[in-house]
């Protein structure tokens, strides 16, 4: 098998389907509309992950409200998709050796083929591994680190090793998430082992690798002791053509080994996965680097998206169907085309939905003739972590029960979701909701499905009348669970955190504009306020403003808005085409650069890298001043910047020379310095002028920034060095 050129994407977990458990939430649905929209769109992509053999717990919520985890073996025959194993040219199974603690660990590999996309998945489960190598990869996310970086060896080292055996060559390697950060490592050693050095290596491993990072909640990034390195990769270092403490310094922070921070370190592309988030990752980054201001952190953005033909509801697609042109689910999410969602008669969008909502009821057994024929079901289903709030909405549970409890109005709150086996803070947050659910005031208002899975959130996004989402901003990265019950017609109700805050426009759903300031307490306090206030004076009362037909026409109007102004933007496809034009065509074109004449690109930069480093430290600003007279600051002349610079050996084309500045308001502003004098050798004097008077210069905070640049760095502070005044 050959294949050369595409993407490698790599993730600990991938969800197409919730016959095939192998996920665990947001990330793994997130990679799996992904490569199905790669299929859609005929990318050429490759999928890597873990086939774990039993999956992620199933949940059972016991009499006293107490979260039980169960791990049956996954059903391979069961699966709404063909997964086979991967075989040898002679018909054997094709097995991966990896090396795991002085040991040898072999993995079998399965593949799932999704259209032009495959996906391989390594398992563990091989005779000749000893019974406890067996079960390394019966688990997603286990809480033992031993198994965990073993799983992360499994799927960096061996998803490479895998690739290399099936002479599969991409241009792109794509890590989804810091759990599959080794392959770098395995790509180095490779190279290492044809004679290239580590540091070459290391620069054109770097130049084909980009990396998503999906979360600013500790949890999320894991870390590991240097002992622990040390015992899982004592035979290894050696391989790379460097030592041991060069190896570990690509990740090591704090004390210990990161693998964000190593991901960071051996890509030259990463980005958030919304706006906001790549704002709060370059603020976390930041921490790292507090050298260099946070709007420099160099984190861009792609705003994650669903797969419409994943998650929306049979009835609703047939209803688009006769309105919008025919290949409109796959070729098209232009704007003018789910326009045409608004020339859709009221009543029959509504009569879809209102069948979406029968089907979810029954599906789940709850008792719709408590509240009459159209109570108006309020849906909160994800992961509970205690930063997602799910008890937000109980803060005042007096307030609560009046609105819940209302005749005329009635409401009713229908709750889903697992806490990871190792979080008793989350598994006591559903201890505490069965506990309210069974309270007189609360009994038949409030509904907990247990299990939340793939099937259920299709039914629970398409069949609510309003989606809540309540985290502490900004610990919500992206969130997709909202995209996906807007493509339905159901509103959101939201903090603005994550995505909502690029899709709110203030006529497609509710922003609970809490506080974002003050403790912990106080946004608590604040966000419930908002919440409240929307549910009484604007959601409830508009839900019941119905016309003669019982249509809620102004409610009908809000949905149509939502699917017109939020379903051609937060989607999978435009959100691969979005990845595919800013992140893996440059890096597929900056892979073979530095590949091509022998590495002769990457072994240059590795250089030049080699003798800044040598000789950053005689690097400083000696002097720097602001000049001007009376006259420029009434605007008549331009403000100068003069600064002595020390170079020492570097030259002095080698380095921008900046005035970077802020007012506290507005960000940070650069005026590049020009060198205009050589005092002596290694000595300059760099002079600029400002060319926007409108900024009092006199109240703001000024410095002189020195940076090594060079045309081959991927941004300008690939090497995170900056010398200030």
């Amino acid at each position: 098998m050959m294949q050369n050129g595409g993407v490698a994407y790599f993730s600990a977990e991938f969800g197409l389907d919730e016959s095939l458990p192998i996920y665990s939430g947001g990330l793994g649905i997130l990679a799996g509309d992904h490569i199905k929209a790669a299929a859609d769109m005929n990318i050429p992509l490759t999928g890597v992950g873990i086939f774990y053999g039993n999956g992620y717990f199933q949940q059972r919520i016991d009499d006293g409200g107490s979260q039980q985890h169960l791990f049956p073996e996954v059903d391979l025959e069961a699966s709404a998709y063909p997964v086979q194993l991967l075989r040898d040219d002679k018909g054997q199974p094709l097995i991966i050796a990896v090396p795991l603690n002085g040991r040898q660990v072999y993995a079998k590999a399965w593949f799932v083929q999704l259209g032009s996309v495959t996906l391989y998945l390594l398992n563990t489960d091989v005779e000749s591994n000893s019974g406890s190598d067996r079960r390394l990869t019966d688990k997603l996310y286990p809480t033992d680190h031993d198994v965990r970086i073993s799983q992360e060896i499994i799927l960096g080292i061996g998803g490479a090793r895998l690739l290399a055996a099936l002479d599969i060559r991409p241009d792109v390697w794509h890590m989804n998430e810091g759990h599959c950060a080794f392959l770098t490592l395995e790509r180095i050693r490779m190279l290492s082992a044809e004679g290239v050095p580590f540091e070459t290596a290391l620069e054109a491993v770097k130049a084909s690798t980009v990396f998503t990072t999906h979360t600013p909640v500790p949890a999320g990034h894991d870390v590991f002791s240097i002992d622990m390195m040390d015992r899982y990769f004592g035979d290894y270092y050696w391989q790379l053509g460097t030592d041991r403490e060069r190896v570990l310094s690509l990740g090591r922070l704090g004390g210990a080994f990161n693998m964000t921070r190593f991901a960071v370190s051996t890509s030259s592309k990463v980005n958030g996965v919304s706006k906001l988030h790549g704002d709060v990752t370059r603020e976390m980054f930041h921490r790292w680097m507090p050298h260099i201001p946070k709007q420099d952190i160099p984190v861009d953005s792609v705003t994650n998206g669903i797969h419409v033909g994943t998650w929306l509801a049979s009835g609703m697609k047939e209803l688009f169907d006769r309105h919008l042109p025919s290949d409109w689910t796959v070729r098209t999410a232009e704007q003018e085309v789910w326009a045409a969602v608004r020339h859709i008669p009221h009543n029959e969008l509504w009569e879809e939905h209102q069948r979406a909502k029968s089907k979810m009821l029954q599906e789940f057994g709850l008792p719709l003739t408590t509240f009459g024929e159209e109570p108006l079901i309020i849906g909160f289903a994800r992961r509970f972590a205690t930063y997602k709030r799910a008890l937000l909405i109980f803060s005042d549970p007096e307030r609560l029960a009046r609105i819940l409890g209302d005749q005329d109005r009635p409401v009713c709150l229908v709750f889903a979701g697992k806490a990871h086996p190792a979080d008793g803070p989350g598994q006591d947050l559903i201890r505490k909701l069965v506990e309210l659910s069974r309270e007189e005031r609360f009994k038949g208002r409030v509904y907990i499905v247990e299990n939340y899975a793939m099937d259920k959130a299709k039914k629970l996004v398409q069949g609510v009348d309003v989606w809540l989402n309540t985290p502490v901003k900004p610990m919500e990265a992206s969130g997709t669970s909202g995209q996906k019950a807007a493509l339905n017609g159901v509103l959101n109700c939201s903090v603005l955190d994550g995505w909502w805050v690029e899709g709110y426009n203030g006529r497609n759903g509710w922003a609970i504009e809490g506080a974002t300031d003050g403790d912990l307490e106080h946004q608590t306090k604040q966000d419930s306020k908002a919440l409240y206030r929307l549910l009484e004076e604007e959601i409830i009362p508009l839900f019941y403003k119905r016309d003669d037909q019982t249509v809620p026409m102004e409610w009908v109007n809000l949905m149509k808005e939502s699917i017109c102004s939020l379903a051609p933007v937060f989607n999978t496809h435009r959100m691969v085409s979005e990845y595919w034009h800013k992140v893996y065509v440059p890096a597929s074109e900056r892979g073979k650069r530095f590949a091509a004449d022998n590495f002769e690109v990457a072994s240059r930069v590795a250089a030049y890298k080699q003798f800044i480093r040598n000789n950053w430290s005689g690097v400083r600003v000696r002097k720097a001043d602001i000049m001007a007279d009376q006259s420029s600051r009434i605007g008549l002349n331009k403000t100068a910047f003069r600064a002595e610079i020390q170079l020492g050996a570097i030259w002095h084309k080698d380095v921008r020379v900046e005035a970077v500045g802020s007012d506290g308001h507005c960000g940070i502003w650069k005026v590049k310095l020009e060198p205009v004098q050589q005092q002596a050798k290694g000595l300059y004097v760099y002079e600029g002028a400002y060319p926007d008077v409108s900024i009092n210069l006199w109240k703001a905070n000024v410095n002189v920034r020195v940076t090594p640049i060079s045309p081959d760095f991927a941004n300008d502070f690939e090497m995170e060095l900056s010398a200030w005044g």
